[in-house]
């Protein structure tokens, strides 16, 4: 069975950097894409961004283009999400999924879902 775990997450100020992490059990993560996926209260889940098996390949919301970056260690069955330059609109829930390419991930199609942690960005 597939578990995500993340952490991380935390009570920060506009302007401030976070860095998530995702460790992946009973999975084989080099074989899959991974990537973050975040909810806010009363909105939908939206895509932040993925990262191919080699991480080589990477795909990014716009809203959070050039401040967020994806990395991954496959030896240690981690992903990272280092966010910079956080404001109040990055806070949500931000949720590890696990998919098969970074292209699916990008619609939203996961295989898998960590229970998400919490990212709260005050003014």
């Amino acid at each position: 069975q597939v578990q995500l775990v993340e952490s991380g997450g935390g009570l920060v100020q506009t302007g401030d950097s976070l860095k998530l992490s995702c460790t992946a059990f009973g999975v084989t993560m080099s074989r899959y894409a991974l990537g973050w996926l975040r909810q806010a209260p009363g909105k939908a889940r939206e895509f932040v961004g993925a990262i191919g098996w080699s991480g080589t390949t990477t795909s990014y919301a716009d809203s959070v283009m050039v401040r967020f970056t994806l990395s991954r260690t496959n030896a240690k069955n981690t992903v990272y999400n280092e966010m910079n330059s956080l404001n109040p609109g990055d806070t949500a829930v931000y949720y590890c999924v696990l998919g098969d390419s970074v292209e699916l991930l990008a619609t939203n199609t996961t295989k898998s879902w960590g229970r998400g942690t919490q990212v709260t960005v005050s003014s």
